[in-house]
């Protein structure tokens, strides 16, 4: 099998980057297409209590499951840089580490999402009338999380060494199987979110399984021969250094929209289903701004291991413009679409689409801001820095959510649901300035170490 893979380092980077970018694009929007066929299945036949149920759940995965999967962006760094530099000896120990790192990784998710799965939805101050369907998703939920994590894993390593289009094909095989599932599951055997969760984790076993069928047929340092698995000491070190302040600040953003959730909770189920509803919709837009920070991320790790810092300065542009242009234009369209879009999730409830589009009008509109913030941060952990970006989110995105909730939250005239929504506008720009600044003082510094050497 001859291995697919794109050249990063050479040609043009606009027409790269697009093609590039597109399949991470797709992929990403089949991934959301899970949560949605979710909501969708459940919505129509339950009402709105399921899809609140289902919604309640989302803030609770990315915290937990997030910290594993920035491992998997400590992966793919890893083997950009060694690919860019030429060392394929490094890229193979790399990719026989991240194998077995992911299923252990998986295999602790499971157990703390099995076993408190409920207790964490308590402390959300989740509805009761939705509490008890949210934690039997939960549970379900995680017991598919070693096939998840296999293919994140496996998916930053074919995307460190080019190929975008592998994972879209497999999570489309995964995709389609998860919606035919979803109807039988909850119309035939009537199991409501249990099913939907049921027929997720299905299909997340079949995308972990193509992952690694696709790493096993490859003919390059990329190839994963399973009976070699091991992990080595010096490239898990790397992994970790990497990846591990990505999984954290990935859990700490996620832990400010808990946080958020909890408040949210607070207003009742009707709102909380509104908001479930538009954050599902949303986040078709925010996977499209995502993967340019994927692109940045891996465009600029193979060519800091090249030591083309000139490209670097050219890619950080073309990603940039690329992520406003996109997240203006699906913005404004989502926005524009809103109600329409909403009553496919919700058909019993006016009220619970009313409050989508509150959500909607605050979030869509400025949202490009959360792309720019995305691709800062990919362009700084491409040059290997991953503590930085993380301890900037810290202060900018979950610092200012956690002051903005705990002091203007709490004044009465700014207590509602709106106020709530502002704070993610705040956070992003300001977090947006910082990195970017500070990606400009790395870029400075690497360049004046390597006119000394």
């Amino acid at each position: 099998m001859q291995s697919k893979s794109s050249d990063m380092c050479e040609g043009p980077l606009v027409s790269r980057v697009l093609l590039y970018t597109i399949p991470i694009i797709l992929t990403g929007i089949l991934q959301l297409l899970f949560n949605a066929a979710d909501l969708v299945v459940v919505g129509q036949y339950n009402g709105y209590n399921s899809v609140g149920a289902v919604g309640a759940t989302g803030a609770l995965i990315n915290l937990i499951v997030n910290l594993f999967i920035g491992l998997s962006v400590g992966a793919g760094v890893t083997v950009a840089h060694g690919i860019g530099s030429g060392r394929s000896e490094d890229v193979r120990r790399t990719v026989h580490t991240a194998i077995p790192t992911a299923i252990i990784c998986g295999a602790l998710l499971t157990v703390i999402g099995v076993f408190f799965s409920e207790t964490f939805l308590r402390l959300m101050n989740t509805h009761p009338d939705q509490l008890k369907l949210a934690a039997s998703y939960l549970r379900i939920y995680f017991c598919g999380t070693i096939a998840s994590m296999i293919y994140n894993f496996g998916s930053a390593i074919l995307r460190a060494a080019g190929d975008t289009k592998s994972p879209l094909y497999y999570l489309t095989a995964a995709g389609i199987l998860n919606v035919v599932l979803n109807l039988i599951f909850v119309i035939a055997f009537r199991m409501n979110v249990a099913g939907v969760a049921l027929a997720t984790v299905i299909s997340q076993t079949l995308s972990a399984a193509l992952i690694l069928r696709a790493l096993m047929k490859r003919n390059d340092a990329c190839k994963l021969d399973l009976k070699k698995m091991h992990i080595y000491g010096r490239q898990l070190k790397r992994i970790l250094q990497i990846g591990f302040p990505a999984g954290i600040q990935s859990s700490l953003f996620a832990a400010s929209n808990v946080i958020i959730q909890s408040s949210i909770n607070s207003f009742g189920p009707i709102v909380n289903s509104g908001n479930a509803a538009a954050q599902n919709i949303e986040g078709f837009v925010y996977t499209s701004m995502n993967s340019y920070s994927q692109t940045a991320l891996n465009f600029t790790g193979q060519n800091y291991g090249a030591g083309k810092l000139d490209r670097i300065r050219k890619i950080t542009w073309v990603c940039l413009i690329s992520v406003f242009c996109t997240g203006v234009m699906l913005g404004l369209t989502a926005l524009f679409f809103g109600r329409n879009l909403l009553s496919i999730y919700i058909t019993d409830s006016k009220s619970a689409i009313d409050y989508g589009m509150i959500r909607m009008k605050y979030i869509m509109i400025p949202y490009f801001l959360c792309g720019l913030m995305d691709v800062a941060t990919g362009l700084i952990r491409g040059l290997g820095r991953s503590v930085l970006p993380m301890l900037i989110t810290i202060a900018g995105v979950v610092g200012i959510r956690l002051g903005w909730i705990y002091i203007v939250f709490r004044i009465p005239e700014y207590h509602s649901i709106k106020s709530l929504y502002l704070s993610y506008t705040i956070s992003w720009s300001a977090t947006f300035l910082a990195e970017i600044i500070v990606f400009i003082v790395i870029m400075r510094k690497i360049r004046k170490q390597r006119m000394k050497q």
